[in-house]
């Protein structure tokens, strides 16, 4: 699929998997975005962060990794880690689709992170395969289409704005 459909009840449990995840670890921000940048959805304070360009940039970030991967000979790099003087990010790719991000700072350890986004990196695994799963049943029951919107043509823009 092309596009991702975010159904409520898979939201949801995102957003569980995510605010546990920051409650264990004691991590600022747990984030998850799509390899192509767009955020999904956040646990935590993004107080003066644009998560917009915070998913870009993650999105970024792997993109050169695997680039580097590759270079290297390497199918690439499940996670990443990146040391601030104040802030640590941690980056785990689920499903090379998605990506996980953690927030934190000196108040908890890179180790408890690792472990913990691990779990969850399973935890998510399993939501999205129920949710491509669902994208692709829906896909099914609209038959050829590739979009929600393939059908709606220059004319009905037209119409809707006159």
């Amino acid at each position: 699929m092309s596009y991702l459909i975010l159904y409520g009840e898979e939201y949801e449990e995102i957003k569980k998997i995510l605010s546990e995840l920051k409650e264990e670890t004691g991590a600022r921000v747990a984030l998850i975005v799509e390899k192509n940048g767009q955020p999904i959805a956040f646990s935590g304070e993004m107080d003066g962060v644009d998560t917009t360009s915070l998913g870009s940039l993650v999105a970024g970030n792997v993109a050169a990794t695997e680039g580097l991967a590759r270079l290297l000979g390497e199918q690439g790099f499940a996670l990443m880690f990146n040391e601030g003087q104040n802030e640590n990010l941690h980056i785990n790719l689920i499903e090379r689709k998605f990506i996980l991000a953690v927030l934190f700072d000196k108040r908890t350890s890179l180790g408890l992170v690792r472990l913990r986004a691990k779990n969850a990196s399973v935890k998510l695994e399993k939501v999205f395969t129920k949710l491509e799963a669902k994208m692709e049943k829906e896909h099914r029951k609209m038959g050829e289409k590739e979009s929600p919107f393939e059908d709606i043509s220059e004319d009905d823009i037209e119409k809707l704005f006159k």
